[in-house]
C-alpha cells in the first residue's frame, strides 16, 4: 500500500473503528492493502492486523492498490507516527512513463524482490494534503505480501518490482512512491462510508515504502 498499499487483485488497506479522543489520526489497518472478493465480518475486535478475507470489501480487485490496497472499514485511528515514520526527508521526484513518479531516499544494499516472491515492506500512506491514512509503522509490523500477483494496488507492484521506466528496488532500501489515481484507487476511492471517504476518488497518494526483503 479493494486498494490495498496500503492497503494496495489486492490485499492493501478494511472496517473503521470510532475514533480515539486520544489520537485526531485516521489510519487504516492491514487489510486497507489486502484484497478479497469474501466479504466476510471480522469477529475479533481485538485484532491489529486483520485478513482482507474477513472484512468487507469496498473496492474490486482492479481497484484495490489494482494495486492490492484494498482498503474496508475496519482502519483504525492510529496513534502519533513514531519520528522515524514521520521522518521527512525531502528528495526530487523522477515522473516515469507510467505516471508514477518515485525518489530513493535510502538505495538498497541486497537483492531485488522477484516477481511471485513474498515479501515484508514498511510503509506509511499519504493523501496529496499530507494526512496520513495508513502506517505499517505504527501496527509495529511490516506489511508481508506476494509482489507482482495483484495483491496491492498496481503501484506498489510497479513501484518496487519496477518497469516502464522505474528501476527496481533493493532490499533495504527507502522509496518514496507518487502514484497518480489510475495506480491507486481510481474514480472509487477507498474507506467510503455515509458519503465520507478515507481516500476520496482520483485521489493522488504519497507512499513511504521501505523495502526490507523477501520471507
Amino acid at each position: 500500500m479493494n486498494s490495498t498499499a496500503f492497503l494496495p487483485g489486492t490485499k492493501v488497506p478494511t472496517q473503521i473503528h470510532p475514533p480515539s479522543s486520544s489520537s485526531n489520526l485516521t489510519k487504516l489497518d492491514a487489510t486497507s492493502i489486502r484484497f478479497t472478493r469474501q466479504l466476510k465480518k471480522s469477529s475479533s475486535h481485538d485484532q491489529k492486523l486483520v485478513q482482507a478475507n474477513e472484512n468487507p470489501i469496498l473496492c474490486t480487485r482492479r481497484e484495490a492498490l489494482g494495486f492490492g490496497l484494498c482498503i474496508g472499514l475496519a482502519a483504525t485511528i492510529f496513534q502519533p507516527q513514531p519520528v522515524e515514520a514521520a521522518e521527512a526527508t525531502t528528495c526530487e521526484l523522477t515522473v516515469s512513463p507510467s505516471g508514477l513518479a518515485f525518489c530513493d531516499k535510502v538505495v538498497g544494499f541486497g537483492p531485488q524482490a522477484v516477481k511471485g516472491q513474498l515479501i515484508k515492506a514498511h510503509y506509511v500512506g499519504k493523501l496529496e494534503n499530507g494526512k496520513v491514512f495508513d502506517s505499517s509503522y505504527n501496527r509495529g509490523k511490516p506489511l508481508t505480501f506476494r509482489i507482482g500477483a495483484g495483491e496491492v494496488i498496481k503501484g506498489w507492484d510497479l513501484g518496487i518490482l519496477g518497469g516502464e521506466g522505474v528501476p527496481p528496488m533493493l532490499a533495504g532500501g527507502k522509496r518514496t512512491l507518487k502514484l497518480p489515481p489510475e495506480l491507486g484507487y481510481g474514480m472509487r476511492g477507498a474507506g467510503c462510508k455515509g458519503g465520507s471517504c478515507i481516500i476520496p476518488p482520483e485521489s493522488v497518494l504519497l507512499f513511504d515504502v521501505e523495502f526490507i526483503g523477501k520471507v
